[in-house]
């Protein structure tokens, strides 16, 4: 069983592992599961990759992500650069269909609008976005629409579940109309987001509610 210092010694160094934030000064507590992260970058992607690699960790039931985006005052960009930057990085990239998806810039941060009818093409525009310089942060409304009217099979998504790399023993899937829902428990934040992923490949669908609960298996640790 991991202790409350083990689990954040885990995190610590985890995040210290990642090239792009080997140097970053990021603070890590650690409580019950429930770790916290603090501290400033000074990029976007650097707080996604902290982020990233703290739910890698097994014993990490919840985050709670504090870290603060500050650029250098060269990389300082005005919302309308921003958002003049964004909208050139949407339009090279294949995934994101053209005219479907709209913003707004208020002081860096970018809030992506508009219908998709895929779900990676909705993740694409965000991966876009959140390299650029200038760019504090992502807020993606983006909405599902699928253009497809078939029904959506619980049992299909039951077998892909089943075939993935993941452990489906403890999630029960249940369908409504266009909505998904995940529930039960999976034994890490890793297998929560990939059983997301899953479900959100279905054809039809337009939502997807990840309701997993992260219980951590402790004989997964010596």
């Amino acid at each position: 069983m991991k202790t409350n210092a083990e689990l954040q010694v885990d995190v610590q160094n985890a995040i210290k592992w990642e090239p792009l934030l080997h140097a970053a000064e990021i603070g890590v507590t650690a409580k019950d599961g429930i770790v916290s992260l603090t501290g400033v970058v000074d990029s976007y992607i650097k707080k996604m990759e902290a982020e990233d690699a703290a739910k890698k960790v097994i014993g990490v039931k919840a985050l709670v992500e504090n870290i603060e985006v500050r650029f250098p005052s060269k990389w300082t960009k005005t919302d309308v650069e921003v958002a003049t930057e964004a909208l050139e990085a949407l339009k090279a990239n294949y995934c994101v269909p053209d005219d479907k998806v709209t913003m707004k810039v208020e002081d860096g941060w970018v809030i992506l609008e508009g219908e998709l009818p895929w779900n990676y093409q909705r993740e694409a525009a965000k991966k876009a976005i959140h390299v650029l310089k200038g760019v504090k942060g992502v807020k993606n409304n983006i909405k599902i629409k699928s253009e497809s009217n078939g029904t959506i099979e619980q049992n299909a998504i039951e077998s892909v579940l089943r075939r993935s790399s993941i452990d489906d023993s403890g999630i029960d899937v249940s369908v409504s109309g266009t909505t998904v829902t995940l529930s039960g428990t999976v034994n890490s934040w890793y297998q929560k987001e990939e059983a997301g992923r899953i479900a959100w490949k279905t054809h039809g669908i337009w939502d997807v509610k990840n309701e997993l609960s992260v219980e951590y298996d402790y004989h997964l640790v010596d």
